[in-house]
């Protein structure tokens, strides 16, 4: 059966999607209506008359205001939809309900590293990580020494990991929420459950440094989690070689890590989007959103991110908060989103990109209602600052910028092992020391770029597939990479050069 030619997301929407290329004076039956353009796929139809000044519906909410009069059939997007302003009722709780879990004794399980401090990996590496941009290359070094055959002798051992920035460690102002955040993505990176050891490099002289790291977040300095810096150890040459020292005696300690069964409710999953379009919404965002809601179901914690990206949506959020004080501590950070943005001649309503236009996308609000999806429909349990640890499982949500590196950076320094990421454009990513699974919206960009992707969830817009089937899909699909199974982004060995800290405030 040939895919539908148009997509309807809810009986009250005065816009429908083109699920193919559509060209002027085409009639859709379905909807009643010729088309007054020519439309590509992705991009939106109207099939009422809206006022200019009227607002548009798609999800059965509102995505922007009509700019112009818009007829019956004629192609909706950035010339004739714009964004604007429009209350929101918050209705903290008012759509909660109770989620069924999964019997203890049906639950999903994995195979992952146990880890001393109750945490459970899903890769076993070694980390070196630059504390400062003037250590990256030292710390390159130490890491460079670890490939080809340098592990044979440790089979548990995935590898050592280099992980470099070009932002913090120095010309950060070393106060208040710049400093915390800082403070909060490395220590969060030393303790990830995916590295069985880290090796922290600095410089010496840098504003924020290693010792006030260890000591401001509790760091436990031991065998598995060392620090050094150039300047105490003698230049880069000394640095080099004292790190692949220490990397070298790390090793015997984690290769005795083996995968034992895990419950599925030590899987942290991080779900991101990005180079998103108008199927994202609609395919990969829905069935990623069922698959978190078959992890919460089974005890795991499913979290959402990129607070520019859920603007316009946030209403739909606080309403499955299990308390007001957890809406609030949302709507907290969409004010304070708000406000930052300002501060700096901008506004949430920047959004979307090129790139998502091109795809269909046209205001914010469209955009952040597809994103909202790969949350699922369960309680919103808790909310959590950049790069704060996850402890609550269950659907939560981080606060992070939509710039994808940065986003995934802080959801795994708050401890996810896992990684969702959908894209409707292609986006190519990985995100060592934790398995990035791309899931494709489109079956043409999913067709084009196989090698990059491990899911193809255009078939729901194909009519082969349904939502709840792609979920289960998905859901599985992360239990066996969890389990060891490599992601497309890891069978290319992408992720080294994906580690990105947010920092905000001025730079000195």
């Amino acid at each position: 059966m040939p895919p539908p030619l148009t997509i309807r997301m809810h009986e009250s929407d005065n816009v429908v999607i083109a699920n193919v290329d559509v060209l002027a004076d085409f009639e859709i039956a379905a909807e009643g209506l010729i088309t007054r353009d020519n439309i590509m796929a992705g991009h939106k139809i109207a099939t009422q008359a809206v006022a200019a000044g009227q607002p548009v519906r798609r999800y059965g909410q509102v995505i922007g205001f009509a700019s112009q009069d818009l007829v019956p059939g004629c192609h909706v997007h950035s010339h004739n939809l714009e964004y604007g302003q429009f209350d929101r009722d918050y209705a903290f709780g008012a759509e909660t309900r109770e989620v069924e879990p999964v019997a203890e004794t049906d639950r999903a399980t994995f195979q992952g590293y146990a880890r001393a401090n109750g945490r459970v990996g899903t890769r076993n590496y070694l980390g070196v990580i630059s504390t400062s941009n003037c250590s990256a290359t030292a710390s390159r070094y130490i890491a460079d020494a670890f490939r080809g055959e340098a592990l044979a002798d440790f089979p548990n051992v995935d590898g050592v990991v280099v992980l470099n920035h070009s932002t913090g460690g120095c010309g950060l102002i070393p106060v208040g929420e710049a400093k915390a955040m800082f403070y909060r993505t490395f220590s969060g990176y030393a303790r990830q459950p995916n590295f069985a050891g880290v090796l922290l490099v600095g410089l010496g002289c840098e504003g924020l440094q290693i010792p006030y790291l260890v000591e401001g977040e509790g760091l436990e300095v031991g065998p598995q989690l060392q620090t050094m810096t150039i300047q105490d150890t003698g230049g880069t040459r000394k640095t080099v070689e004292e790190g692949i020292a220490r990397i070298r005696d790390m090793l015997p300690e984690a290769n005795k890590h083996e995968r034992t069964t895990q419950p599925a409710g030590k899987l942290v999953l991080g779900l991101e989007c990005g180079g998103s379009d108008a199927y994202s919404g609609i395919t990969a965002n829905p069935s990623l959103g069922a698959a978190s809601d078959l992890l919460v179901r089974h005890g795991g914690t499913a979290c959402l991110a990129e607070t520019p990206e859920i603007y316009g949506a946030e209403h739909l959020l606080t309403r499955r908060a299990v308390s007001r004080q957890v809406g609030e501590k949302l709507i907290e950070r969409v004010r304070w989103w708000e406000d930052y943005t300002a501060m700096h001649g901008a506004s949430l309503d920047n959004n979307p990109s090129p790139g998502n236009k091109e795809g269909g996308l046209t205001t914010i609000l469209e955009k952040s209602l597809g994103a909202a999806t790969k949350g699922g429909t369960t309680n919103l349990v808790d909310v959590y600052k950049y790069a704060e640890t996850i402890t609550a499982q269950g659907f939560v949500f981080m606060d992070t910028p939509g710039y994808d590196p940065a986003s995934v950076t802080g959801m795994v320094a708050g401890g996810a092992n896992v990684v969702c990421f959908t894209t409707g454009r292609g986006s190519v990513y990985g995100c060592k020391p934790v398995p990035s699974l791309k899931l494709a919206t489109n079956s043409r960009m999913y067709n084009h770029m196989s090698e990059d992707m491990d899911v193809n969830c255009g078939t729901v817009a194909d009519g082969d597939a349904t939502v709840p089937e792609l979920g289960e899909q998905i859901f599985r699909l992360v239990l066996e990479t969890a389990s060891g199974k490599l992601s497309k982004s890891e069978e290319l060995g992408m992720g080294d050069e994906e580690f990105a800290p947010w920092t905000v405030g001025a730079t000195l």
